[in-house]
């Protein structure tokens, strides 16, 4: 319980960050759809008897191609390429799964298993959250023009599509590594539900990171403790508890949207 609390408190951290753009820059699909495209990976690692890692890896690097490829054929949007694509490789995965060559267990691969991560794990996840931290401070300034100007961004020297392209990097990696304790189909929740949730609490980028990995790491606790005691799946309580956070956020971020506006001083400038 205890290695299990620390695994969730270090993928909180990371996907409550990271979720923040994720949020902001409307790549809620684009992470839900490259956490189930590896699933054809995570089967094939655990068939293998090798790390999940090693099959997540070339398994999201496999989708991301697939969608850029699907996305550029004549007459077929991005959602398309990207649906195709992901319901492709999680059919496949599905597949794969069924073959007798299966071990025992096949479906943690789906819903997790956080109650038991290796060193291997809660050392990744160590190596996210540095990654993830050290990333988005470079990243940070440049971030925040193209969210919120992104026709500005290249007068200032850079380009959006590179942005696009290094958040989605640290969002495939942040999923390889939180899709082993949390399962395919939860892995989403950390990275999404926290910082929509911080969403509704501030309008300020920098209380909503801070916020959002609070949140993610409250959530993460709450939902192990209601699987401790009342003996229900880890990863399905953790989501559970991050979708209580944001039910209870919605009337508050009303109220929050109803206060009285701050008056700048005379001259001063909004950051």
């Amino acid at each position: 319980m205890r290695r299990a609390m620390l695994e969730m408190t270090l993928l909180g951290l990371a996907g409550g960050a990271l979720g923040c753009w994720v949020v902001l820059y409307e790549l809620s699909y684009a992470a839900e759809s490259l956490a189930h495209s590896i699933f054809p990976g995570l089967v094939i690692a655990a068939i293998a008897g090798v790390p999940l890692l090693y099959g997540a890896a070339p398994a999201v690097v496999v989708a991301a191609l697939a969608i850029a490829i699907a996305s550029r054929l004549p007459g077929v949007s991005r959602e398309v390429g990207v649906a195709v694509v992901v319901t492709t490789m999680f059919g496949l995965g599905a597949l794969l799964a069924l073959s007798p060559d299966s071990p025992p267990g096949i479906e943690t691969l789906l819903f997790g298993d956080l109650l038991g991560p290796a060193d291997a794990d809660l050392a990744a996840a160590a190596l996210l959250v540095l990654l993830v931290a050290i990333a988005l401070r470079l990243l940070h300034g440049r971030l925040l023009a193209a969210g919120f100007d992104r026709a500005s961004t290249r007068a200032l020297g850079f380009s959006p599509a590179l942005l696009d392209a290094a958040l989605l990097i640290l969002l495939a990696a942040a999923i390889v590594v939180a899709v082993q304790g949390l399962g395919n189909l939860l892995v989403v929740a950390v990275f999404v539900g926290p910082a929509a949730t911080a969403r509704h609490l501030t309008d300020r980028i920098g209380p909503m990171i801070a916020l959002s990995a609070t949140i993610a790491v409250l959530a993460g606790l709450a939902g192990l403790y209601l699987s401790f005691y009342a003996g229900t799946a880890a990863g399905a309580s953790v989501a559970l508890a991050i979708v209580a956070f944001y039910l209870v956020s919605l009337p508050l971020g009303r109220l929050w949207a109803l206060r009285p506006a701050r008056r700048a001083p005379a001259g001063a400038t909004i950051v």
